[in-house]
């Protein structure tokens, strides 16, 4: 792998970053509640302030940014780490969220999906239809947690559906090249699922053992936590790893293909950039940098991106 470049520092626990086509990076910072803009000389700038805990991040085919907001932690912080902890107090669940990049205004898309509550939703990615899947891990308490699902909902607010439910903290989502698949990293746990689609927003489900109507694809020994992922224009699953602080790639067929080790445990996410896409960008998030590095291959074009 090439050399690791440092894009941006003091960030407070970046995620969910977007290269967009005028070379800058679009992230949110979850701990200062907002959707900042990276340039290429690392000045940072505010893009909204949406408040909460914005998470994923992702393009949408009118050129706004969606945004999972997960409602918020409560932060415990050291010297030269910050992480998440826990629900604070104030939560009062989680939304999906629109922000015009140009005025930063910012508008609730959905709240609940029927007459279920978002609890905190995490990851995004759009269908070439113009819809997008998302996570919702759910939240953690001293004696419980949420079950986890994934939905599909439309970009104009008018249609929202369930497409898993339960899932073990479903964090990370993609989709295949072809959009036949459907890819579903869960955090505890380390591992990585396959949904086979029908339709968008609906899938092929899986008989019993599965737990999910998925298929499992792949985990790893050790203690590993999987956050976001991006998919390469091979097909390959990149899964921004916690704990061990990597990025693991994964083969469509279930296989390892490497893992790229970083230089923080939480190392939340990875994007794609570049004129070649062959720049990845990687949030580590505890230590609250936007880094870059030369990637072997190019990174899936997205939808909108």
């Amino acid at each position: 792998m090439g050399e690791l470049s440092v894009v941006a520092t003091g960030l407070r626990f970046p995620e969910g970053p977007v290269a967009l086509a005028d070379g800058t990076v679009a992230l949110v910072e979850i701990a200062r509640g907002t959707v900042s803009r990276v340039a290429p000389d690392g000045t940072v700038s505010v893009i909204a302030e949406p408040g909460g805990g914005p998470n994923g991040l992702a393009t949408g085919p009118d050129g706004a940014l969606y945004v999972c907001n997960n409602g918020g932690f409560e932060w415990h912080e050291e010297p030269g780490m910050l992480r998440p902890i826990g629900t604070p107090a104030h939560y009062a669940g989680g939304r999906i969220e629109r922000v015009d990049p140009k005025t930063g205004a910012c508008r609730v898309l959905y709240e609940r999906c029927g007459e279920h509550r978002l609890k905190g939703p995490n990851d995004i990615v759009f269908d070439r239809a113009g819809g997008f899947y998302f996570t919702d891990l759910g939240k953690t308490r001293p004696r419980d947690r949420d079950q986890g699902g994934v939905y599909y909902a439309l970009a104009d607010g008018s249609r929202i559906v369930q497409v898993v439910h339960p899932m073990v903290t479903p964090n990370g989502i993609g989709l295949s090249p072809d959009e036949t698949t459907l890819y579903v990293a869960e955090t505890e746990g380390g591992r990585l699922w396959a949904f086979d689609l029908a339709e968008p927003g609906v899938i092929r489900r899986q008989p019993f053992p599965s737990p999910n109507g998925g298929r499992f694809l792949f985990n790893q020994a050790g203690y590993q936590r999987y956050d976001s992922l991006a998919i390469d224009a091979e097909g390959n699953i990149c899964v921004a790893t916690l704990m061990t602080g990597a990025i693991t790639v994964i083969s469509p067929e279930g296989m390892l293909v490497r893992s790229v080790s970083l230089p923080d445990i939480y190392t939340t996410n990875i994007c794609f950039g570049g004129p070649d896409r062959k720049t990845a960008y990687i949030t580590l998030s505890g230590i609250g940098q936007l880094v870059s590095m030369p990637w072997p291959e190019a990174g899936l074009k997205l939808n909108f991106g």
